[in-house]
């Protein structure tokens, strides 16, 4: 094994000294996908969810699930103020998560796992320059036992971040589907007897941040994604243009992403949005990724009211439990997308 192959091999560096490393060469992206270290920032909706609060003023509230409506169909993406999430209760969970990863191997490497069936597990990536850590997170309590209790705090805090977040999802469902047209029930109960998988992330500092990425270009095979972040890094594909642009950071804010399971459900009308994570030279970024499905072997298809002569279904229909399959067989690394699996034409 050469020196690059067995570096690549090891569990990333989490230190702030990792800048003073040499980056293996077996990390470097082609040129072509080489990240910009000053992009362009995205001029991204930001959505006030206390005005689709019960009470709140009906105008206001149509106003905001029309933007909602704008957001989906131009950029797959959005972010959310007002959320009625403790500030303490996201700190806590970013917190928790960089704890964990400063564990020593020994202790994550309990959960070292690349059977992506599997309901818990970590895994140190090779090429992307990122570790994290999956585990279902809903119903809490058939899963929380098995995360794991190092650092001793983590399935408490963690816990109750999955607990605020799934409530919010059912908010962000209802209104994605009011704003399709579908009405703000049409999911309701799929979603509240579906799938929340948690993703933890952990981008160590990066000494060429330049030449390799955190996480390739990709979207989710979720309905959609809620998202929380230390600091920026996330970059979206602008629809528009085609061009990378840097989400901005906004105190207190969550990001939402379109996943491929609601471009299906609105025939193409929405979009799962291209995203991309980004590294730098100085700190670790932590993420905290809540993924929200339907159920394991619920399958997810286009709405009908949204099916015509003129509009026919352009997705088959597919499960979570399909992704999963998949992603097994298939390196999205390489380009290789779910989502263009299940378009008919």
């Amino acid at each position: 094994m050469g020196d690059d192959d067995e570096s690549c091999s090891r569990s990333l560096p989490m230190g702030k000294t990792a800048a003073e490393r040499g980056l293996p060469e077996c990390y470097l992206n082609p040129t072509s996908h080489h990240a910009s270290l000053t992009p362009e920032v995205a001029n991204v909706p930001t959505i006030d969810f206390g005005k689709l609060k019960k009470g709140s003023d009906e105008e206001e509230r149509a106003t905001v699930i029309q933007e909602i409506r704008t957001a989906c169909r131009q950029l797959g993406f959005f972010q959310i103020i007002n959320h009625g999430i403790p500030q303490s209760v996201l700190d806590g969970a970013l917190v928790v998560a960089s704890e964990f990863f400063e564990l020593p191997d020994s202790e994550k490497a309990k959960f070292m796992s690349k059977d992506v069936h599997k309901a818990v597990r970590y895994e140190t990536s090779f090429k992307p320059w990122r570790v994290f850590l999956k585990h279902y997170a809903h119903p809490l309590e058939n899963w929380i036992d098995s995360w794991p209790n190092n650092p001793p705090s983590y399935r408490e805090t963690m816990g109750e971040y999955c607990r605020e977040v799934m409530e919010l999802s059912l908010e962000v469902t209802s209104a994605i589907t009011e704003s399709l047209g579908i009405g703000p029930t049409y999911l309701n109960k799929k979603m509240e007897n579906g799938m929340q998988v948690i993703a933890v992330n952990g981008y160590p500092p990066c000494p060429r941040p330049e030449m390799t990425l955190g996480a390739p270009p990709h979207s989710d095979h979720s309905c959609f994604t809620i998202m929380l972040q230390s600091s920026a890094g996330l970059e979206i594909m602008d629809i528009g243009d085609g061009k990378w642009k840097l989400i901005p950071e906004l105190e207190t804010a969550l990001q939402v992403h379109v996943g491929d399971h609601f471009e299906v459900l609105s025939n193409g009308l929405y979009k799962s949005v291209v995203h991309r994570a980004t590294l730098n030279s100085e700190r670790t970024r932590i993420s905290v990724a809540s993924f929200h499905s339907l159920g394991i072997d619920e399958k997810m298809k286009t709405a009908e009211e949204l099916v015509s002569e003129e509009q026919p279904a352009k997705y088959r229909e597919s499960s979570f439990r399909d992704f999963l399959n998949f992603l097994s067989g298939n390196d999205i690394a390489e380009g290789n997308t779910f989502l263009d699996s299940l378009k008919l034409a």
